[in-house]
Order: C-alpha cells, then structure tokens, then sequence
C-alpha cells in the first residue's frame, strides 16, 4: 500500500460489546474518504506484540487492511470482527510471549512496548485508534506517554470509563436487560417465584441501577455499597407479597458483595490485567434468599428463579444508540486525527460530542454516586434530585 494522508490503524481490546463494527465503520469511512488508509489490527494488543517484522512474513493473523467493502459486511452485527484479547503489552507473562521473541524476552513479566511501537511503525501506522475500556485504553495512554499518536474511543458495558457519560455497548446492555427481566417475569408470575439476576458490574454498578430504574426490578445491589443479606430478603418477600401477581425481582452486580463477604471469583487465573473473572454472586445471593424467606413469609418456602444474564446481554446486534453513537466516535476519532489533536479520547459530557485528554482513564475512578442516587437502605436506585444527571448515567463521581 502507498501513502496518502497517511495511515490509521484501528484495533478493538477487552470484552467484545454491540457497537464496535460501527465506530470501526466510522473511522474507516471517514478516514478514507479524507485520504488516509486503515489497517485493522486483529485481536487487540495481542496484534502489536505478536507481528513479524519481515517483509516476508505472512501476518494476515494479525493484520487486516480496511475498506468500504469489509466495514459495511459487519456494520450491524455484534461484537467485533477484528476480534479481541486481554492482552496488556507491558506485562506480558513469559509463556505469552511470542515464539519469535522468547529469546530476547525471559522473565515472568515482560514490557513488550518496545516492539509495540517498532511493529507500528514496521506497519506504516501514523495514529493509533484503539477501542476499549479502561484496562485496554489505560495501556493506550502509556503508549502516547511513549510519543505515539493515539485517539481512543471507549467502550464497555460497564459505563465505567472515566471521562465520558457513556460509553459504547451501555445503551443496548441497558435495553436487553430489561427485555430479559420482564421476559421471565411470566414464569415467575406462574410459581411465584422471586428473580436473581447478575448482570455486569465489577467495580460500577451502572448495568443494575438503570435496568432498576426503568422497573426492570424492584431491588438491585451494587459493588459500591455492601448489602444486608437478611434485609435484602426481606424486602424482596414483601415485594412478591406486595404484588397481585406474587413474584419479585432483583438485579445482583457481578462485584456486589454482602455486608463482611468479598467479591465471588470463578476458577482459574488471573488476565494480564490482573483481573480474575467475577461469576456465581447472583446465585450464592439467590440460594441465601431461599434460605431466609420463610422467616419473612409465615414459614412458607419461596422458590426461586436465578439467571446470569452476563453474554446474552453482550451479544448481538447493537440498538439504535449503540449504532448512533459508535459512529459518531469514530468520525470524531478522524476530527481530532485532522487536526493533529493525539492523546485524546472521544467522549460524550453533558449531552455534547467532544473529547478529553486521554490520561482522564488512569486519574479517576468512574462509580455510582451512591448518595446521590442509590438508596443502600432500600437496595433501589433515588428517584429525586435527578436534574442535572446525564441521560443515561445516574451520578458517575471519583
């Protein structure tokens, strides 16, 4: 390929969410079309640690050039068709690191950054477009402390990049739980049942408070504020006694944790980031629950209903704000590469496109503004004081 503006590569890192194909539509479109050429970098960080640099080398594996054909064949399905990984280039353990790199690179962690930025520029690569939550986008800012060029643009079901009111994936996060929640609520009339459902949420508890909000659920429990068992019981037993219909139900944050209890981890190792995968609070919450509502029920048992919601609400195709939006990222993402404005994020503030400074992803934390908007007694989102709120963020705050 030759140069014209120049060239953008575009890779997508973290969990895969509905709305990465149209912000790498986005870029592309607009990128072409101001004369620049796109490469698609596969498998996120993963690409850049893992490239030949031979001019010889079949790197198709990791590498994908971009045109108007490939974006528009994916634009409305979910996830990413350049695929994803957890992979962080500055701690990469010895046994990920590449085959052609294990004599130069042998200790338990190793800081691959080096070759990040030598494959870049191997690559003709001009300005870098990463895609990602913070994990994916906190390595980006390390990256342009080294000097290259990068806008990012954020995405996670979570909501919880600092930053920016939202983040791609939240809206059709939001909407699928709901769908979800009023779906089961038919058989849970039928035996009246109470509902356990755990949606995503490691640190924020955005993905329940909004589904909550809307009546998705009468109770919902975050990772911000620890929770009464025993109240939490009680209130949902009341709920379900409270209704014609006799059921209840309550959304559970993968990282919600019991008052003097920690968060539940899933067997197996940590990733690059240092995360271990959450899963099983939503259950462990739903088998207590069954155990203490007949205390609050006249002792009679109350059967219950317990679901991890977790890949249906991420999988799929992207709604209407997940399309909106991604576009409008990437074609910014172009803006600020036009006018030479690097070290910076896209965002949304206050119901207006714009972008900040990058370094914004590692200088805060991004969480529910528990006295503002959530009612730790009640185990429910507040429903005053809403004037001033974003649209769809009930208080995010450091």
């Amino acid at each position: 390929m030759t140069d014209k503006k120049g060239r953008i590569g575009i890779l997508t890192g973290g969990g895969d969410i509905p709305g990465l194909n149209q912000a790498i539509r986005g870029v592309t479109l607009r990128a072409l079309s101001e004369g620049f050429e796109v490469v698609g970098i596969r498998r996120g960080w993963a690409g850049l640690i893992n490239l030949v640099r031979d001019a010889g080398a079949d790197n198709s594996e990791w590498i994908l050039p971009l045109d108007k054909g490939i974006v528009e064949r994916y634009a409305y399905s979910g996830g990413t068709f350049l695929h994803s990984s957890r992979t962080r280039p500055s701690t990469v353990p010895l046994k990920d690191v590449p085959a052609h790199l294990k004599d130069k690179y042998t200790a338990e962690k190793n800081d691959l950054t080096d070759e990040v930025i030598a494959n870049l520029e191997f690559l003709g690569i001009d300005y870098l477009v990463p895609a990602g939550g913070d994990d994916t986008l906190s390595y980006a800012v390390e990256l342009g402390r080294r000097g290259f060029p990068v806008v990012a643009i954020p995405k996670t079901m979570d909501n919880d990049v600092p930053g920016t009111d939202y983040c791609m994936g939240f809206g059709t996060c939001v909407n699928r739980t709901i769908a979800m929640a009023r779906q089961v609520t038919s058989s849970a009339t039928s035996h009246e049942r109470i509902v356990v459902l755990e949606v995503f949420g490691r640190y924020a508890g955005f993905t329940a408070l909004l589904p909550t909000f809307a009546g998705a659920a009468d109770r919902c429990v975050i990772p911000e504020a620890e929770f009464d068992m025993e109240k939490l019981a009680e209130l949902l037993v009341a709920d379900r006694n409270g209704r014609p219909e006799g059921y209840s139900v309550c959304i559970v944050s993968e990282g919600a944790m019991p008052s003097g209890g920690e968060m539940v981890f899933m067997a197996g190792e940590k990733d690059m980031f240092g995360h271990a995968k959450l899963g099983g609070i939503g259950q462990n919450v739903s088998n207590k629950i069954k155990e203490l509502a007949p205390k609050y029920n006249g002792g009679k048992k109350i059967d219950m209903i317990s679901m991890n919601l977790s890949y249906l609400v991420r999988s799929g195709a992207p709604d209407a704000i997940d399309c909106i939006v991604p576009t409008a990222y990437g074609n910014l993402a172009v803006d600020l590469i036009l006018k030479g404005e690097t070290g910076r994020m896209v965002a949304l503030a206050n119901g207006r496109y714009g972008s900040v400074p990058i370094d914004e992803v590692v200088s805060t934390k991004k969480v529910v503004d528990v006295a503002r908007c959530y009612d730790a007694e009640r185990f429910r989102p507040k429903y005053d004081g809403l004037a001033g709120l974003p649209l769809m963020v009930l208080g995010g705050s450091a």
